[in-house]
């Protein structure tokens, strides 16, 4: 007959699902003098000498507090899933703080061989024209809240927002993609050379 060994008290023992569950996954990121930061209906807004940056919350399982001079990013557990979350969050609330006191700029070089292209700012468009000699100019949209200036061969791409200058910079770059030609030979283009 098979006997049960009792278990001592005093033994670690693995946790159970309810008990992962009671252990909370917490990252506190410290907020600078001037700085302000508001939490309203899952939308967080920071507000700096640069300008003002939002994020909208979009996954339930995380809540996002404000404790004295800390944003503090909770899950209420420590599952993978969660715990990803938490440090994306972190992650973009601290470039928010870092772009609204800061900002981000990105530069770009106008590469042109073959074809002198004229590129201007129209409005919320980044206009290349005489790309290859094209008939048809090419657009590149900006997004809100990007400021774009185009000087000589250098473009300036600069915002509060991370997101935004960077997808900016890239439909700036990808507006000039050149296909069904040999790149060695035809090298014109716009093409990003720093980044923040």
């Amino acid at each position: 007959m098979l006997k049960l060994k009792r278990r001592n008290l005093e033994e670690p023992r693995w946790l159970t699902s309810t008990d992962m569950a009671k252990e909370m996954l917490a990252e506190r990121i410290n907020v600078p003098e001037k700085t302000e930061v508001s939490i309203t209906d899952g939308t967080i807004r920071i507000k700096g000498k640069n300008g003002e940056v939002s994020l909208k919350v979009a996954y339930p399982q995380l809540a996002i507090t404000k404790e004295n001079n800390d944003v503090v990013v909770k899950a209420n557990s420590k599952a993978k899933r969660h715990k990803r979350m938490v440090y994306t969050y972190a992650s973009h609330i601290r470039n928010m703080i870092r772009g609204a006191n800061e900002g981000y700029i990105y530069r770009l070089k106008i590469c042109s061989g073959h074809f002198p292209m004229t590129v201007k700012v129209d409005g919320k468009f980044v206009v290349i024209s005489n790309f290859l000699g094209e008939k048809t100019p090419r657009k590149a949209p900006i997004l809100d809240g990007v400021k774009v200036v185009v000087s000589g061969e250098a473009i300036t791409v600069e915002s509060s927002d991370l997101n935004s200058a960077g997808q900016t910079a890239a439909n700036i770059e990808t507006a000039t993609k050149i296909r069904n030609r040999d790149r060695r030979v035809f090298q014109d283009g716009i093409y990003l050379t720093e980044k923040p």
